[in-house]
C-alpha cells in the first residue's frame, strides 16, 4: 500500500515529556523546533503535511469549541471529499468521529496556509461531514468505528500527492503510527530543561486498543549540538530489529 514518507518531529524535555515548561531554555528550544519544520527560509524536511491528533489540535486550533452542525442537513455523498488537492501545504487532523469545532479549512504554516484535511471514520455523523463541506475543509474515512492507519497515509499519497508527512504528536499518535509499522525516522529536539512532573504527556504513550506496550528500536542517524544547550537527534526505525 503507497504511503509517504512519514517522521516524527518533537520536542521533549530531558525527562521524555512533550509539555511546555516556563523556562528560557525551553522557549529557545521551541523556536528551533518550528525553524526546522515551519519557517520557509530553515526548514530542512521539505514536508507537504503534517499531521496531529485531535487533542493537539484543539489545543493549538479549534479550542475545544462545539462544532457548528445542521442535524438536519440533507445526506452528503457517500465517501470522502476533496476540497483542495492542489495546496502548497495541508494540516491533516485525527478526529475519528468528528468532534473538532473547525470555522475555516486551514491553520497557519510559517508563511504559508495549509488546507485542512479531517480524518474520520465511519461514525462521523452525516450533520458533521456536511459542516465540513460547508467548510470547504477535506475529509477522508479510514475505518468503521477504529483509524486504519495505513490507509489514511495510502489516501494522503493517493488523493493529495503527499510524498512527506510530519507527525507532531501527541504521544498516543505518535506510538500508534510507529507500532503500525508506518514510521521511517525519529527527529527529537531535546530541550535542556525538566520537571519531573509525573501527568505530563510523554514523547510516546501505548493506549490500547491503538496501541501496547512493546519494545521497539531506533539506529541513530545524527546527533548535532544546537543552540543554547540543546540537542536535534535524528533516528531511523528499526523495524526489522523490534521485538
Amino acid at each position: 500500500m503507497k504511503k509517504p514518507y512519514v517522521i516524527i518531529h518533537t520536542l521533549t524535555s530531558l525527562d521524555g515529556r512533550i509539555h511546555a515548561i516556563d523556562l528560557p531554555e525551553f522557549n529557545s528550544a521551541a523556536l528551533q523546533y518550528e525553524e526546522l519544520a515551519l519557517h520557509a527560509d530553515t526548514q530542512v524536511f521539505n514536508i507537504d503535511g503534517y499531521l496531529n491528533g485531535r487533542v493537539t489540535t484543539d489545543d493549538n486550533n479549534t479550542f475545544y469549541r462545539a462544532p457548528d452542525v445542521n442535524e438536519s442537513a440533507a445526506p452528503v455523498p457517500e465517501g470522502d471529499f476533496l476540497g483542495d488537492t492542489n495546496a502548497p501545504m495541508y494540516y491533516v487532523s485525527i478526529d475519528p468521529s468528528g468532534r473538532l469545532g473547525w470555522r475555516e479549512n486551514f491553520v497557519n504554516y510559517g508563511t504559508r496556509l495549509a488546507h485542512v484535511v479531517s480524518v474520520l471514520t465511519e461514525m462521523a455523523s452525516n450533520a458533521y461531514k456536511d459542516l465540513l463541506r460547508r467548510l470547504g475543509i477535506s475529509y477522508v474515512i479510514a475505518g468503521r468505528d477504529k483509524l486504519d492507519n495505513a490507509l489514511v497515509l495510502h489516501k494522503l499519497a493517493t488523493l493529495f500527492g503527499m510524498e512527506r508527512v510530519m507527525i507532531g504528536g501527541g504521544g498516543v499518535l505518535n506510538w500508534a503510527y510507529l507500532q503500525d509499522g508506518l514510521v521511517d525516522e525519529l527527529s527529537l529536539l531535546l530541550a535542556p530543561v525538566a520537571d519531573a512532573s509525573p501527568d505530563a504527556p510523554g514523547l510516546f504513550t501505548a493506549r490500547e486498543p491503538l496501541s501496547m506496550v512493546q519494545p521497539h528500536a531506533f539506529s541513530l542517524i545524527e546527533a548535532k549540538p544546537v543552540k543554547e544547550s540543546t540537542v536535534w537527534l535524528r533516528y531511523k526505525v528499526n523495524r526489522e530489529k523490534s521485538a
